[in-house]
């Protein structure tokens, strides 16, 4: 099992190293090691998501090994408390870190002469010494912890990666120096971890192991070499932690992510003397927990946090494949996901509970950071993950066939310029909100604009609606005539099969313009496209305001929506989908509904009745049913549907589609019939549906 552990965080590492060579070799990597790489590819937000967590591990590592450096050191000094050689390791190297990292890294070169020297004593003491005698069993009973406690405890040692990934900034050539050291420090350190305990095991007995933590020392031909290789070895990692730390902090401040004074540097060094404090001060809260065995799952956490997500950013960059990913050194997209998946799944089996902790508090900074809106001057590859998503399921659409479990309302709005008829594009994003696609739609004439002319619109058009907080896409159509521009936009907007499904228009009042919009709703229809034609009467005008509509005027009470049932089944189904996906919007919340229905005499109410009512009740709707029997039909609209929906703040009302033979003039007059004789009504939603969808199977 130990050797299952050793292998299992170094393979965790060797991964990691793996995507950290093939982004150091796409990428100029400059200071922040981690973080700047994971935010140059996933953006700010989750560079800052990884990058804060991961500051908080480097110097709590600082006080990890420092006190795993007092707890040898106290072996042999003790009348000295360990908290108090902690905290003077802390100081002293403090004190060499502030006066120069240059002289930091010098004494390092010294520090690994002594660890080879003690691992030399040790392993030639246990192979060819004469101390094994000594560790005999002390007692037959061995207490052992679970398997991946002790991993959580042994992984910081093989985080060293990131103490060197940190100082990525003070290095000549990091796409060179980074994929050599990280890799070479793995792989050599895996041999040295394999062969410690595999040496331990052969020279003394296991109950033994188990009781003295300081059993290399006895093994070792000179057991002072040991303790100065241990002291070393401690000292040398809390060094580099507290070296690596602070440039994180500065990569942090330098993107505004924590305040611009972290990042300020001094000396020829250029060392970060704000930002050490701040690295001391929390290595300081470090030390005072004071348990070892404590503080080594935080930083297992925090460590398989980074690594996994800069084994995700390698492997999404690999599978993705933009033009701007070349790196020197190549990695199978495979093997970077899963050595993201093993940090994963490593950091669930440590501890299930501190892992969705861990995911809480990452959450919560990147929407954080998302809230304070900073702009990034640099590009990531956020747009190639959505576009390699969007293609994935764009081309599996292709294959579907909608139907009306799946339905969706994905809505074109015809509404030209936003201020003039706002009220359609509030009715479109209450109906799409959270649900849906939406567009919002205008035409320009070519004579009067030209192309760099309809790019301005579209980002006015889209700056309009940010303000609104709509999201919503923006389309401009350049053409010679207006309702050309239309019949095009209904014609060829969309990609593949995510196209309109809905067109939103307003009603057109002008003598002129009827025969031409009786035909785009001829063509619309043919098209397969459901139509919502909304009237524009004084009384919708005063939607703008929230006068009369629930638009915007959330809290009000006794609002309804009016949909009737009429002959045209699909029709019904179309209306009550709508009807129900405003009922489930902010914007319309408490909003009621009623199912209205007429009919010639009382028989035929009960049993349209008792159809509704089952209808209402087999699609768990919250609505009530209206019937109404009316003997003449020749004016149901002003005569019976008017004075029942006098006090409704939306009506809809099913329209006759076009016949294959019926010409334009003659759809106009009935349509024109169809807007004289609601002019009095409150607000009007007019459909059609086209769509070879069975609406009312959405309720079943």
């Amino acid at each position: 099992e130990t050797l299952a552990i050793v292998t299992l965080a170094s393979a965790i590492t060797f991964f990691t190293a793996l995507s950290i060579a093939a982004t150091a070799t796409n990428m100029k990597v400059e200071g922040g090691g981690a973080y700047y790489m994971i935010s140059r590819s996933l953006g700010l937000e989750a560079g800052a998501a990884i990058g804060l967590p991961l500051f908080l591990a480097q110097a709590l590592g600082i006080s990890f090994y420092l006190v795993g450096f007092a707890e040898s050191l106290h072996a042999v000094m003790p009348a000295v408390p360990e908290k108090v050689l902690s905290l003077v390791g802390l100081v002293l190297l403090t004190v060499l870190a502030w006066v120069s990292a240059n002289l930091a890294l010098k004494v390092q070169f010294f520090v690994l002469l002594l660890i080879i020297g003690s691992l030399i004593s040790f392993f030639y003491g246990a192979l060819w010494g004469d101390h094994i005698h000594l560790l005999e069993a002390r007692s037959s009973s061995v207490p052992k912890e679970g398997f991946w406690k002790a991993f959580a405890i042994f992984f910081p040692a093989v985080t060293g990666i990131e103490a060197g990934l940190a100082m990525s900034g003070d290095l000549k050539n990091p796409s060179k120096s980074l994929p050599v050291g990280t890799i070479a420090a793995v792989l050599s350190g895996y041999i040295i971890y394999m062969l410690i305990p595999i040496v331990l095991f052969r020279s003394a007995d296991i109950s033994y192991l188990s009781q003295d933590p300081l059993v290399m020392a006895k093994i070792s031909v000179f057991s002072e070499l040991v303790f100065i290789g241990i002291c070393g070895a401690t000292l040398s990692s809390a060094l580099g932690a507290l070296l690596g730390a602070p440039r994180t902090l500065v990569a942090l401040s330098k993107d505004r992510v924590v305040p611009g004074f972290l990042s300020k540097l001094w000396g020829s060094g250029q060392n970060p003397r704000y930002a050490t404090i701040v690295a001391f001060m929390v290595a300081l809260v470090g030390i005072m927990l004071g348990d070892l065995n404590a503080i080594a799952p935080i930083l297992a956490m925090f460590f398989l946090t980074s690594y996994g997500v800069l084994n995700l950013t390698a492997g999404l960059e690999e599978l993705i494949a933009n033009p701007a990913w070349r790196p020197e050194f190549r990695v199978p997209w495979w093997v970077s996901i899963l050595g993201a998946f093993g940090c994963f799944a490593a950091m669930f089996m440590i501890n299930a509970g501190a892992t969705f902790i861990a995911i809480f508090l990452i959450v919560g900074v990147y929407v954080f950071m998302e809230k304070r809106q900073l702009k990034a001057h640099w590009g990531d590859m956020r747009h190639g993950i959505l576009m390699l998503l969007a293609r994935y399921s764009i081309y599996r659409l292709a294959e579907i066939k909608p139907n009306p479990r799946s339905w969706r309302p994905n809505v074109l709005v015809l509404s030209g310029a936003p201020s003039n008829r706002w009220y359609l594009i509030e009715l479109a994003d209450a109906i799409t909100h959270g649900k849906g696609f939406l567009t919002v739609a205008s035409v320009i004439l070519k004579k009067d604009n030209n192309i760099k002319r309809v790019k301005n619109l579209e980002s006015s058009i889209q700056e309009y609606l940010n303000r609104r907080h709509v999201p919503a896409l923006v389309e401009v159509n350049l053409a010679e005539d207006s309702m050309d521009g239309l019949f095009s936009l209904v014609q060829s907007y969309g990609l593949g099969p995510l196209v309109p499904n809905i067109i939103l228009m307003g009603d057109t009042t002008e003598e002129d313009n009827r025969v031409p919009f009786a035909k785009l709703i001829q063509f619309t229809f043919f098209t397969h496209r459901n139509i919502v034609i909304v009237n524009s009467q004084e009384n919708i005008d005063d939607l703008k305001g929230g006068h009369i509509s629930p638009f915007g005027v959330e809290g009000s009470k006794d609002r309804r929506i009016d949909v009737w049932w009429g002959r045209e089944k699909q029709n019904a189904g179309l209306m009550l989908a709508l009807a129900h996906m405003l009922q489930s919007s902010p914007e319309w919340q408490g909003v009621s509904i009623c199912l209205k229905s007429i009919v010639r005499s009382a028989e035929e109410r009960d049993n349209a009745i008792e159809m509704l009512d089952a209808f209402v009740a087999g699609g768990r709707l919250d609505i009530k049913v209206k019937v109404l029997i009316e003997e003449d039909w020749s004016d149901l609209l002003k005569g019976t549907i008017h004075p029942e929906s006098t006090g409704a703040d939306l009506v809809f009302l099913g329209m006759r589609p076009p016949e294959h033979a019926e010409t334009a003039d003659d759809y106009a007059a009935y349509y024109m019939r169809m807007i004289d004789q609601t002019e009095e009504f409150p607000a009007v939603a007019f459909v059609i549906a086209a769509q070879d969808i069975d609406f009312a199977g959405i309720f079943v």
